[in-house]
């Protein structure tokens, strides 16, 4: 099987297999996944899919998945990088100003339901497919505009189901401020802000939660979480008049100690030490 090097933004992998090569596991880019014969499992995070001939799967980065082949299958692996959609919004039309394909390839409805594809358009597809296996056998598919069109038919298909099914682009598209201030406003609520609960807010499945905001915010999710309690008890530290086990309990923490671990690991210093500074 192939996967991205360090040179290459998008690949077609076309394979046929009994046994599937790789054990469960997860990339770092997006993959879009075409059954074209054979039947078997879809083990895609938490879900169990039964997979045909002429099923599509998205795979996001930080998602888990490995198949079950019941019947020897066809596979035709779609590979690309954030950066590829990203280096050709230039050659975008209007329809995808909304909706892009790397927001439908990170969308949770898509992960929890079959994507089922009717006729005329499953023909389509099939066809298109084939022609990016051709493609990419005989010419470079990483900088072709024709290969990048072929792409975004298959996310135009998509789109139509998202909209036969009611499915609002407008009202889904991820929206990094409104995150931000749901994280501040319940930064007190423990709860709120654990990733099954942040990840419903976002519309992003919680299974890549964790890696879709490191990818975008530049650290991990916790790590955010924790800078912004230290940020916030270093302000209540330096007006004093609270005690450690106040603070401790208003942020959530388990006791003095988990605070106090928490705030030297982000400031490289204890929360006694930061108070005898202000005390000078």
């Amino acid at each position: 099987m192939k996967i991205l090097n360090q040179f290459e933004s998008l690949v077609i992998d076309d394979f046929t297999e009994k046994v599937f090569s790789w054990a469960h596991h997860s990339h770092t880019y997006y993959e879009l996944i075409y059954i074209n014969s054979g039947k078997g499992l879809h083990l895609l995070n938490d879900d169990v899919i039964a997979y045909e001939s002429g099923d599509l799967f998205l795979v996001s980065p930080g998602e888990y998945h490995s198949f079950e082949i019941e019947d020897e299958t066809h596979f035709t692996f779609v590979k690309f990088t954030e950066s590829y959609f990203e280096s050709k919004k230039h050659l975008a039309p209007d329809e995808f100003k909304v909706g892009s394909p790397e927001f439908l390839m990170e969308m949770r409805w898509l992960k929890e339901v079959k994507i089922v594809i009717n006729h005329p358009c499953n023909e389509i597809l099939r066809s298109t497919i084939k022609n990016l296996v051709i493609y990419s056998k005989h010419l470079n598919i990483n900088a072709s505009p024709i290969a990048y069109y072929q792409l975004l038919s298959i996310f135009g298909m998509i789109k139509e189901i998202l909209r036969e099914r009611n499915v609002s682009l407008h009202k889904e598209e991820f929206n990094f401020e409104k995150l931000i201030s749901f994280i501040h406003e319940n930064i007190y609520n423990r709860e709120k802000l654990s990733i099954k609960e942040v990840s419903l807010f976002s519309n992003i499945s919680p299974t890549y939660f964790s890696n879709y905001f490191k990818r975008h915010f530049g650290m991990p999710y916790q790590e955010y979480l924790d800078n912004y309690r230290v940020t916030l008890i270093e302000k209540r530290l330096g007006i004093g008049g609270l005690k450690l086990k106040q603070i401790a309990d208003e942020f959530g923490f388990t006791d003095v100690s988990h605070l106090s671990k928490t705030f030297k690991k982000v400031k490289g210093y204890s929360p006694k030490s930061y108070i005898k500074q202000c005390l000078r």
